[in-house]
């Protein structure tokens, strides 16, 4: 048998015993090769008949094995126990007696991927994505909980009416656990008892645009709205994202081919992040009132590198502010985008080689706080795809999918290990979310959010295995490592190789940790 197949004979031989995974993954090319050498086994190993599950393995409990385990202070061999939903141990005793044990040898061992940063635009607006795509995609891709935007949905999340409708569609169709931002605009910035029924339904912070959002029903917020806004934020202790850029006029040539990307480059210059940051700060400057813990002003998708400095500057006088980028802006260079390639097209826009290993260097240094995917799908007509303008499509990258091995490609050679990687993508993530308590890592009682990956093996990134409603993405054949093997959401296999199991078992995330 090719060494390859090993790990994926380990899961087979313990998890198909179970009689499920034979049924649900039976027409993966994977269990085809192993099927003839592992059907005898599989007769012998059927265990007693234990309570069902939503996942593809129905045991009640079971361990997880590797010779990388990503405990919460280093990496080393160790088990990892999990009874139903949660994560009941973590060993580094490695000779379990259980015979529900996998074996996944040397391939990682971490706690799940938590994105805070995405749209699935359901309702309204399925036929971009959708939370049974957008999960699934996820999923497969080692991520176990997204925190959805309230745009692009239709309506937009602006109140509890919408944000109810949003728990109810994730409750039922979600492969990933699912969270909500709710939407700060003019129309509910000072009117703190709508705000606050957002917070009290589980909405887990706000985000505004500083710039025109390209949804007609979600505006811009402008330096009052946010004033009027912060004394909330801060006594309730949620965190404020914000699209930091503010839009003014730019001297461009009006004769340039919309076509090329440094076309569209020059419409978005990093003057709009820098300025909108520095309003930002002014704010903070003004309001003096006290902060509880949880809030921070969070910049979402930081493309310009150079912001950092004015972020820095805020932070060393006590501001609390946090920042994101994306994996598309540690992955791609402006200098690499082909013409009519309207895929690579977001806001703000990727930028040059300089900037990209800028903002690498400060993942690396802890200046920028962690990674998402700003997972933004549309239809191949708003990407105006046939006629590859710039200027016309829709800024948006599809992404979620490919965020772990995007962002490890992007850092191992700047240093960051297996460790950093988990506070970036899962710790992290997990504290703005307010839910580090139970989720971000490999620890007793927390929830079993877990993925399996092999770091040095190249990810899938066929259009083949795109699981997203529309498979145009920039990532389409990047050369990106970190092939994920197995995903478990809340203690449910969700995704082999893969595969994703039938039955959505994603949980809504509702409310802080206390």
């Amino acid at each position: 048998m090719a060494d390859k197949s090993i790990i994926g004979m380990v899961v087979l031989l313990n998890a198909i015993a179970a009689g499920v995974l034979y049924q649900r993954f039976h027409d993966h090319p994977q269990v085809q090769l192993l099927e003839s050498r592992v059907l005898e086994v599989y007769h012998k190993l059927l265990p007693p008949k234990t309570p069902d599950r939503c996942g593809a393995l129905k045991w009640p409990s079971y361990v997880l094995i590797s010779d990388r385990v990503v405990f919460p202070d280093g990496v080393r061999p160790g088990a990892v126990f999990v009874e139903g939903s949660k994560i009941v141990a973590v060993s580094e005793n490695v000779t379990v007696d259980n015979p529900h044990a996998m074996n996944f040898k040397n391939a990682v061992i971490s706690p799940g991927v938590i994105d805070v940063h995405i749209h699935l635009n359901e309702p309204g607006r399925v036929e971009w994505e959708g939370i049974t795509n957008g999960t699934r995609a996820a999923a497969t891709g080692g991520v176990t909980t997204v925190i959805d935007m309230p745009l692009n949905s239709d309506p937009v999340t602006t109140d509890l009416v919408q944000l109810e409708i949003k728990k109810k569609l994730a409750g039922a169709k979600a492969f990933t656990n699912v969270g909500f931002w709710a939407g700060l605009v003019p129309g509910n910035a000072a009117n703190h008892t709508r705000l606050e029924e957002l917070v009290a339904g589980g909405a887990l912070g706000f985000k505004s645009f500083m710039c025109n959002s390209g949804i007609n029903d979600f505006p811009n917020v402008e330096a009052a709205d946010i004033a009027a806004a912060l004394p909330f934020l801060k006594r309730r202790g949620v965190p404020f994202f914000v699209h930091a850029e503010v839009v003014t006029p730019v001297e461009t040539d009006t004769s340039a081919d919309p076509t090329r990307y440094t076309t569209y480059m020059a419409t978005r210059p990093p003057k709009f992040e820098q300025d909108a940051i520095r309003l930002l700060v002014q704010l903070l400057d003004t309001d003096t009132s006290p902060a509880a813990p949880g809030f921070s002003v969070h910049i979402a998708h930081l493309a310009d590198a150079d912001s950092l400095e004015i972020i820095r500057e805020a932070q060393s006088r006590g501001h609390p502010l946090t920042v994101e980028t994306c994996a598309h802006y540690l992955t791609f260079s402006s200098e690499d985008v082909p013409d009519k390639q309207t895929q690579y097209k977001c806001a703000p826009p990727i930028r040059d080689a300089a900037n990209k290993q800028k903002l690498i260097s400060a993942l690396a240094s802890g200046a920028i706080n962690l990674v998402s995917s700003d997972h933004s799908p549309a239809p191949a007509s708003l990407k105006e795809v046939e006629s590859g303008n710039f200027l016309r499509a829709w800024g948006g990258i599809s992404g979620v999918q490919y965020l772990l091995p995007a962002t490890w490609t992007a850092l191992r050679e700047a240093g960051v290990d297996l460790l950093g990687l988990a506070r970036l993508l899962s710790e992290t993530p997990a504290r703005l979310a307010g839910c580090s308590s139970r989720k971000g890592r490999l620890a007793p009682g927390y929830d079993a959010d877990i993925v399996v990956w092999e770091p040095e093996e190249r990810a899938n990134t066929s259009v083949a295995l795109n699981m997203h409603t529309h498979k145009l993405s920039p990532y389409t054949d990047a050369p990106l490592y970190g092939k994920v093997l197995v995903t478990v959401v809340g203690g449910e296999l969700t995704s082999l190789f893969g595969r994703v199991n039938k039955n959505p078992c994603g949980k809504v995330v509702l409310g802080r940790d206390a």
